[in-house]
């Protein structure tokens, strides 16, 4: 196992992913705000890809986007590549030792950097992918006090407040032009969950919170009822997750 993740859970998040409420829901959220921040990009590279499902649903939404997803890990690669085919290249690079320089329209990462304590130096490798007046767009889990088994079984090193994501994002030579929570209304039931999880001393099961059976779909239309928030310009102020969207200086 590398530092940031097991990539024995590959497997079982293609199973997850294209079922789970908070998968289906972030990708229209990254899609969105895609399309309102960075309309003309005709280039995107996506930095630790995993299968793939971030890029099939950019694909998707903009079929005449060249994509370009990069991952630490060999097995996640093969993954997106039976998910992906040939229509998104691929390739295995580690984002600290970014080799793109001026290349992309757009770059992102999503709930990435969080498993990586290097994160300002990936950060700056982004910004070296990107051209000048380039796109970027970060997701990263929020709140520091919401630490929990969840966030150690995940191998994150960190959670956000959103001021420390927004200083990282500037010094690696970006202007934020976004900055809002998501997973909002949905924090009292996650808190919940993982205080139900302790009471009853049980080890924690990730995959079970990411597709709750009947809560599925209604956690999912919530998280779809915040989405068109945002895009109205609303800043929610707090939430499991934070999105930053910034241009490169």
């Amino acid at each position: 196992m590398r530092d940031g993740f097991d990539p024995t859970l590959f497997e079982r998040l293609l199973e997850v992913e294209p079922k789970s409420f908070w998968f289906r829901a972030r990708n229209r959220l990254i899609v969105s705000a895609l399309r309102r921040h960075f309309p003309e990009a005709r280039s995107l590279l996506e930095v630790g890809c995993g299968t793939g499902f971030v890029l099939a649903g950019v694909r998707a939404a903009f079929p005449d986007l060249r994509l370009v997803g990069s991952e630490l890990f060999p097995q996640a690669l093969e993954h997106a590549r039976e998910r992906l085919g040939d229509a998104v290249e691929l390739v295995e690079l580690d984002a600290r030792e970014m080799p793109y320089e001026n290349e992309f329209d757009v770059v992102g990462a999503f709930d990435v950097i969080e498993h990586i304590r290097d994160d300002a130096g990936v950060l700056r490798g982004l910004r070296r992918a990107v051209v000048s007046g380039g796109g970027l767009l970060v997701m990263v889990p929020q709140h520091p006090r919401l630490w929990s088994e969840a966030d150690v079984l995940a191998h994150h090193v960190r959670r956000y407040t959103r001021r420390e994501l927004v200083s990282k994002v500037e010094q690696a030579g970006f202007e934020v032009v976004q900055a809002t929570s998501s997973v909002t209304a949905l924090l009292p039931a996650m808190v919940a969950s993982r205080v139900a999880y302790r009471l009853a001393r049980r080890p924690y099961d990730e995959f079970r919170d990411l597709q709750p059976g009947r809560l599925n779909r209604p956690f999912e239309l919530i998280l779809d009822g915040e989405r068109r928030l945002i895009e109205r310009g609303v800043s929610l102020p707090f939430g499991g997750s934070l999105l930053v969207a910034a241009r490169a200086r």
